[in-house]
């Protein structure tokens, strides 16, 4: 069975994934990792698979993948989150793995301050679920509740790709003038008219980007107007500094850009898209540069208080990141 393109992944779209490595996510620990360490189970790029490679324990894999149990129980490995957050959704992705992967799984979750120990009480979130060769495995999370660890269980051993934990971060502090559109504070991406090179959540991640993948970047637009997207604030907040960055988009930056934005206060994020539209002009056309930091502050229209932006890329090109500073409402 070939693993299910990213596009059917029912939860990618609306959610952060708080088990990426990106936000600070790391495998703590694991009974067993002998054939490819539990760390790169949290890879934020897709798995693959190298013939022909081996290394000192047998085939490389990407992944995380324990040796063949030989007395009862199972493996668990045990994932601090990248921040603490609700958790909606996980993908618990076997790409690659095809006589190696485990016949099921669960997940379990606790929330704590430091690091899980003996005395941790954990919740299980996922009863056992059935497994597939190199197959995603999505499944909603109806569990309740802030969580900073998960302890995921394969019975009774084998490889998991990647396993990707879907939801909402909590923030820490809403105090003072803080980056509404951070992710860490909450803030999620609605949609975009393209994303050809690359999602509109990147413009959220912490830090610069790393690379020209690392950011939002259309197709080359051959037609009249303009490449957009909807991102949602973390919360409610009144702006007072708006950041744009094109890290290392040198030939491929957007020529101008211009922000729109609205106080929200009814609707779905599928109708926004049309609202979006007639939203209010925050920032007016600007020139952009390549490889730029752009600060504006002065420059933003006196709206009140806002709870979603529209970015317009004229025509269309690339943003690393976006940064929106102000006072929570």
């Amino acid at each position: 069975m070939a693993a299910l393109p990213p596009s059917d992944d029912p939860f990618a779209a609306r959610y952060v994934n708080l088990a990426d490595e990106r936000l600070g996510a790391v495998a703590l620990e694991a009974s067993d990792d002998f054939f490819a360490p539990r760390q790169r189970m949290l890879n934020p790029e897709p798995a693959v698979f190298i013939p022909g490679k081996y290394d000192d324990n047998g085939k490389w894999m990407d992944g995380w993948e324990s040796r063949r149990k030989r007395v009862s129980g199972y493996d668990w490995c045990i994932v601090k989150l990248g921040r603490p957050g609700s958790i909606t959704g996980v993908d618990i992705d076997t790409s690659h793995f095809t006589g190696n992967y485990p016949p099921a799984a669960s997940l379990e979750a606790c929330n704590v301050n430091g690091n899980p120990d003996a005395s941790t009480v954990w919740t299980e979130i996922l009863p056992a679920q059935s497994l597939g060769p190199s197959s995603h495995h999505f499944h909603e999370i109806a569990a309740s509740g802030t969580w900073s660890h998960v302890r995921l269980n394969i019975y009774p051993d084998g490889g998991v790709a990647r396993l990707r934990v879907y939801g909402v971060i909590e923030p820490a502090d809403l105090t003072g003038e803080i980056d509404l559109l951070a992710i860490e504070n909450g803030a999620r991406a609605i949609a975009a008219s393209d994303e050809h090179y690359g999602k509109p959540w990147a413009l959220l991640r912490p830090g610069r980007g790393v690379n020209m993948g690392d950011g939002w970047e259309t197709r080359r637009r051959r037609e009249p107007g303009n490449e957009w997207c909807i991102l949602a604030l973390g919360r409610r907040g009144v702006p007072s500094k708006l950041v744009i960055d094109t890290a290392h988009f040198k030939g491929n930056f957007p020529d101008r850009c211009s922000i729109q934005a609205a106080n929200v206060t009814f609707g779905t994020d599928k109708s926004l898209i049309t609202q979006a539209m007639f939203w209010q002009t925050l920032l007016p056309e600007q020139k952009m540069q390549m490889d730029h930091i752009h600060s504006f502050e002065k420059e933003l229209a006196d709206l009140g208080p806002i709870t979603h932006i529209r970015i317009n890329v004229i025509p269309d090109g690339g943003l690393s990141r976006v940064r929106l500073f102000g006072k929570v409402v």
